[in-house]
């Protein structure tokens, strides 16, 4: 993609606030028929994407992880690819590699499944940090370099990555790059009994997942994503989101706190939000109901006195959080 390509992606004329709405509503319901319970999950899911982010769901084996991703990817019309991180796996595997023409005599290249506007990673950290690092430059630039060319990816551009918790055999933790390139992390948790119910009658001769049609196409979702990028941010909101973030980088608790990325990503996600409420400007509950997702991955716990930092599921690193949002002074004027 061009210069004036990439120009024209931020010219995105957004929709109107009513058929945005429409819009938002028929992707929430047609994933939810899918995944049963879990409309906490769904919505994150969906914010991430309208926010042009990149979700990263951690959770253990058989709770409906992948089922998220492709049920999202299926809800939109537009490229989808799906890339099984294992350890053998290159980072050629996933960028692409130059092939020699003897026709043309030259070498031409073969895009690798990157190169589309949703791609699912499932099980991303059982790939080595080697084959982890091929997603560094496509996450944060939309672009690929391969033999010293450079090609743009699609617009847009997400990734939805799924990974087991790093106590699980054959998994590599994400690097502190890695996980900060993500705008946020979210869990599926295991079903309550009446969901699991319900999946063991509906799912006994066919799965949701076949049934599913997308809902919006490519061009919708970009038109959007213009919309979404249109929700107003007050200076105050913008102050109290750089005032948390501040926080976690001199809290004694932290041993790394959130990145200026975190911060921008995080007003990011608070426009999705305010947009699939309803609502054309960001409150500060906004920014309140999204710390957690979108700093607790990027944190770490200074060490404990026995070595250990915080639990695998952010547990202590959601409580430094939620005590730093206590803390920080709500503005008055926010919208």
């Amino acid at each position: 993609m061009d210069a004036d390509a990439q120009t024209d992606r931020h010219d995105i004329k957004a929709l109107p606030h009513d058929e945005f709405y429409a819009k938002a509503r028929a992707i929430l319901r047609g994933v939810q028929t899918v995944i049963d319970g879990k409309r906490e999950a769904v919505e994150m899911a969906l914010t991430v994407l309208l926010a042009e982010g990149h979700l990263l769901i951690e959770d253990v084996p058989g709770v409906g992880k992948t089922m998220l991703a492709r049920a999202l990817a299926k809800s939109v019309d537009c490229s989808v690819s799906r890339i099984q991180f294992t350890p053998d796996l290159l980072p050629s595997d996933i960028t692409g590699v130059s092939v020699y023409n003897q026709a043309d005599r030259e070498f031409e290249f073969k895009p690798g499944p990157i190169f589309a506007n949703i791609v699912i990673g499932d099980e991303i950290n059982r790939a080595s940090p080697k084959t982890q690092s091929a997603l560094l430059e496509s996450m944060e630039e939309g672009q690929v370099t391969v033999d010293g060319r450079t090609y743009s990816l699609a617009t847009p551009f997400i990734v939805v990555a799924t990974q087991n918790p790093i106590e699980m055999e054959g998994t590599y933790p994400l690097p502190e790059a890695q996980r900060d390139r993500f705008m946020a992390r979210i869990s599926m948790g295991y079903p309550d009994a009446a969901a699991e119910l319900e999946m063991l009658k509906t799912r006994e001769t066919s799965s949701p997942l076949t049934a599913l049609e997308p809902v919006v196409s490519g061009v919708d979702l970009q038109r959007m994503i213009g919309s979404t990028r249109a929700v107003f941010t007050s200076s105050a909101v913008e102050q109290y989101a750089v005032a948390i973030c501040q926080a976690t980088r001199r809290d004694r608790e932290l041993r790394l706190g959130a990145s200026p990325r975190a911060t921008l990503q995080l007003v990011r996600a608070a426009k999705a939000r305010a947009a699939l409420d309803g609502r054309e400007f960001v409150l500060p509950d906004d920014i309140d109901a999204l710390a957690i997702p979108v700093l607790g991955h990027r944190l770490i716990a200074a060490r404990r006195a026995g070595g250990g930092t915080s639990a695998l599921s952010g547990g202590s690193v959601a409580d430094i959080i939620s005590r730093i949002v206590a803390q920080t002074p709500v503005p008055l004027s926010a919208s």
